[in-house]
Parts: structure tokens; C-alpha cells; sequence
């Protein structure tokens, strides 16, 4: 006999590489992508920022940190400068991460918008796979298993990815912006 029984619906995919996730697994890389999504630092300036938000980290820790972020290709060297007999590094992140929750009883508020935004998916995706739909298919044959799925889901990660890109592009070139200030 059965104590509860209820359908769970999938409410959030996470698409990122282990590799990456494992990077993000501490809170101070979280931080530390945070600050370098908006400029590049130094070790030292980063360390000095860290201490600012309240986390202690001796410079190698913050060293090995941002070498974590770089291994997993969240972080590149941005430039390099000539210090003293030394190279100077500039980091800055690629990758921006978005740690948010929305606030209890937004659903409700946003069912319209979500609507909206289904509707105008389901558009783009019918037209991605009008238009491109060869491709996908012919890099999802390309993939290799996920070593802890089963089942495979290759073209949805693939127009997700396509998607997130395109949201991703939109926001870094001030397009949102734009958008949005000429709604208002």
C-alpha cells in the first residue's frame, strides 16, 4: 500500500557539463564568476575583492579557485601585462551565472508571460527545425553519451543550447536592453 502517489513534473533542467558543475560546487567560484562577469582581475584584485565580501582566502586559494574555473573553461585570460619583472594576468568569465530563485507566488503572476514565452518557443522551435533541422539532427548523431543518463535527449539539449546562446548574445550586445527600454 502506497503512502503518497503524485505525477512530479520535470520544472528545471540544468544543462552544463559535469566538469563545470563540479567547478561550481563551491560558493566562492560562484563569487568569483560574479565579479569577473562584469570585469577582469588580477589574483590580487580578486583576492582583495573576496576579502570585501567577506570571504578570508589566502591568494593561493584564490589562485587555485580561479585555475578550477579556467580548467573547466568558465574563465579565460583576458590580457596580460608587463609587471616587474613578471606577467600580469587579467582574468574575466565567459559565463555568467544567474543563482536566483523567483519569489513564492510568482507563478501565478507570471502564467501569462510564461504562456507568451511557450507560444513564441514553439514557434522558433518548429522554425529551427524547418530551417536547421538537418543540422541538429547531424550534431546530435555526433554526441556521446551522457556517463550518468540512460536515456539521451541530444536535439532538446541541442535547441536549448542554441537558445541559451541566442538570450546570452542578445544580453551581452545591449540588445535586452534595448528591447525593453523601448517596450517601456
Amino acid at each position: 500500500m502506497s503512502l503518497l502517489e503524485t505525477d512530479v513534473p520535470v520544472r528545471n533542467v540544468i544543462t552544463t557539463a559535469p566538469e563545470k558543475a563540479k567547478a561550481l560546487e563551491n560558493d566562492v567560484r560562484a563569487k568569483i564568476l560574479d565579479m569577473l562577469a562584469d570585469q577582469e582581475m588580477t589574483i590580487s584584485e580578486i583576492h582583495e575583492e573576496l576579502k570585501r565580501r567577506g570571504e578570508e582566502k589566502v591568494e593561493t586559494t584564490v589562485r587555485h579557485h580561479v585555475n578550477v574555473l579556467k580548467d573547466a573553461g568558465l574563465v579565460e585570460i583576458a590580457r596580460l601585462e608587463d609587471a616587474s619583472g613578471g606577467t600580469l594576468k587579467y582574468y574575466k568569465s565567459n559565463t555568467r551565472v544567474f543563482a536566483y530563485d523567483l519569489p513564492e507566488g510568482s507563478d501565478e503572476e507570471l502564467t501569462g508571460a510564461q504562456e507568451t514565452a511557450r507560444e513564441g518557443v514553439v514557434s522558433l522551435v518548429e522554425q529551427l527545425y524547418r530551417e536547421h533541422g538537418e543540422a541538429i539532427e547531424g550534431v546530435a548523431r555526433e554526441m556521446k553519451p551522457c556517463e550518468y543518463c540512460e536515456t539521451q535527449h541530444y536535439e532538446e539539449f541541442i535547441v536549448r543550447e542554441l537558445l541559451n546562446r541566442a538570450l546570452t548574445e542578445i544580453s551581452e550586445d545591449e540588445t535586452f536592453d534595448e528591447l525593453v527600454a523601448n517596450v517601456e
